[in-house]
Formats: structure tokens, C-alpha cells, sequence
């Protein structure tokens, strides 16, 4: 029945990407969609990170996107780990008791991952909610090569919707998901 249920809300969510809805509706269907596949991930909040970032308790930042993608920018201090990702043993040097926070585009690849963690022991990993589009969205830093840019991959035509227009870089390098 869970397959169902998450094929049901990935259509869905398509669905309502492809239409005139307002950006709030956009990410009602996105959010919804992650939580039910993922609903044993725990998530944390663009502010909540902001504020744990901006008081020095800054977890470790893994962002699950392609090369591509995290060349174009990424959240200050971030590592980038593959987002398909088969063995887990390069997450390795991380301590499984580790403040961690993952995020991808919008949240799914690195709510996959972040079930993965858990799984494989990881205590104290979560997912950034609406991940670097929002992050992004919202006026916060994101970096190349260290220094601050105003520009994010936007993945492909559909899920880029999510990223503010003078936000999505002109002609991103490679392709990449969700």
C-alpha cells in the first residue's frame, strides 16, 4: 500500500509542477510528497540551520547533488557526497554520534540518503526541508570556490521552477535530479 501511496504522491507532485499553482502550493506537493516516502526522516528548517550556523553550533553539511550541481554553488561548508552513493563506508571518517544535516535540490535525494544513515547508525542526521532552492530562496549564502554567488543549479526545467528565476544559472553544466 506504501507504494501506492508514494507513486500516488510523486504523480501528484509532478502534476502540480507542471501547472500555474502559486509557490507555496509547489512546495506543499513537494514537502508532502519527501515525508511520505520518507516519513521516519527527520527534518530541520532553512531557519533553524540558519541559526545553528550563525551561533557556531554549524553541524556538518553533506550535499547530495552532482558535481555539477555543487560546482555551481553550494552552502558555505558543505562536502559533497554522490547521491547515488552505493557503499556508505565513505561516510566513514564521519562520528555516527555527529550533528548532520544533509540536502539536495528540493530534498529528496538527500532524504534517501539521510534514511540510509540512520539505517546504517548514524544518530543525529537530518534533512534540510525545501534543501538549497530554499535555502537559496531566501536570501541566504551560497558559495563557489568560497566565495558568495547568486546563482543555483536548477536541476532540470521542472524542478528548477522551484528556484526564484534570477536565482537558476543560464546553462548549468551536466545534468542532475531531484
Amino acid at each position: 500500500m506504501k507504494s501506492v501511496t508514494v507513486w500516488a504522491m510523486s504523480a501528484l507532485c509532478v502534476a502540480v509542477l507542471h501547472t500555474g499553482c502559486s509557490e507555496e502550493t509547489k512546495w506543499s506537493a513537494v514537502h508532502r510528497m519527501i515525508e511520505t516516502q520518507f516519513g521516519d526522516v527527520q527534518q530541520i528548517s532553512t531557519d533553524a540551520l540558519h541559526h545553528r550556523m550563525s551561533t557556531g553550533r554549524s553541524p556538518i553539511l553533506l550535499d547530495v547533488r552532482s558535481s555539477d550541481e555543487f560546482a555551481v554553488s553550494h552552502v558555505p561548508g558543505a562536502r559533497r557526497v554522490d547521491p547515488d552513493l552505493k557503499d556508505l563506508s565513505v561516510l566513514d571518517s564521519i562520528d555516527r554520534d555527529a550533528d548532520i544535516v544533509v540536502y539536495c535540490s528540493v530534498g529528496y535525494r538527500s532524504s534517501r540518503l539521510a534514511e540510509r544513515m540512520t539505517e546504517a547508525g548514524f544518530r543525529n542526521v537530518v534533512n534540510l526541508r525545501g534543501s538549497i532552492f530554499r535555502w537559496a530562496n531566501e536570501g541566504r549564502r551560497v558559495v563557489r570556490d568560497g566565495a558568495a554567488v547568486r546563482e543555483v543549479h536548477p536541476y532540470d526545467d521542472v524542478w528548477g521552477q522551484l528556484v526564484d528565476s534570477e536565482l537558476r544559472a543560464r546553462r548549468p553544466g551536466g545534468t542532475g535530479g531531484s
